[in-house]
């Protein structure tokens, strides 16, 4: 195991590859010493002890108090447990996302969150003529969006509430939330009923319903939602659309090991 070579410095920060070259040694080779981390990496052992002390500090790495060797901690695996599930849950909601196309004959799309925002992963674009709906990649405010409402909502209460207070509502329509009580008052409700609806909040005549998608813990990894143009839903089908995509959702999280 090696550091990997840098061409260009200027873009990269060394201790941080270095501090990954131990972890990735860790993970191979199971306890070790510094000692021996620095002759396996050709590294300075001071530099080595102040980074695996940064580490264990972070919790990523256990020392054992017997041996007083190293080894990584189970933080890395809840970590690695949470990519692998983002990961498959574009392959495992597909099918799904599929069936709720055809129900609707709209668009529909699947999110996660990062940070403060909520990324597209996955997209069924509607055959209509007319259509709506954001290209995959794309990344947008939680506070405006179907999907991130729906996933806000079921957060625990406290990354909420950090999320409110360290976050600078644009306004993107004359829809959009942007006082901190009138969007808690409305995850509150969100939470109570199951679903979101973005209504024309993000963009002038678009309507959006969402649905967060649980883990096995209960948690929200992700969230579906339905979005059209407002003027082909009429209010009768907007308890049809928000049926479908709890449906959905539901199903989607039981494949990923969520029950009730």
């Amino acid at each position: 195991m090696s550091i990997p070579d840098i061409t260009d410095s200027a873009n990269y920060v060394k201790s941080v590859l270095k501090a990954f070259a131990i972890l990735e040694q860790l993970d191979s080779a199971g306890e070790m010493s510094i000692g021996e981390l620095s002759s396996r990496l050709s590294m300075n052992k001071a530099t080595v002890h102040r980074l695996v002390s940064t580490l264990k500090h972070a919790g990523y790495v256990n020392q054992n108090q017997d041996t007083k060797k190293y080894s990584n901690g189970m933080k890395l695996l809840t970590l690695g447990n949470r990519v692998a599930e983002r990961a498959g849950i574009r392959r495992v909601a597909r099918p799904y996302l599929e069936e709720l196309a055809k129900l609707t004959g709209e668009t529909v799309n699947l999110g996660i969150k990062a940070g403060d925002r909520i990324i597209y992963i996955d997209k069924i674009e509607s055959k209509s003529t007319i259509k709506v709906g954001l290209d995959i990649g794309t990344s947008i405010p939680m506070h405006c969006t179907g999907l991130g409402k729906a996933y806000l909502s079921f957060m625990p209460e406290e990354e909420v509430e950090e999320l409110i207070n360290n976050t600078i509502f644009e306004r993107f329509t004359e829809h959009s939330i942007v006082d901190k009580d009138t969007l808690r008052t409305s995850l509150l409700e969100i939470r109570e009923r199951g679903y979101s609806i973005d209504d024309e909040e993000y963009v002038i005549g678009l309507i959006c319903f969402g649905a967060p998608i649980f883990d096995y813990h209960g948690n929200p990894i992700a969230a579906v939602s339905v979005s059209c143009p407002k003027y082909r839903v009429e209010s009768k089908h907007q308890k049809i659309y928000a049926d479908y995509i709890l449906g959905t959702a539901s199903k989607i999280s039981r494949q990923m090991g969520y029950s009730l």
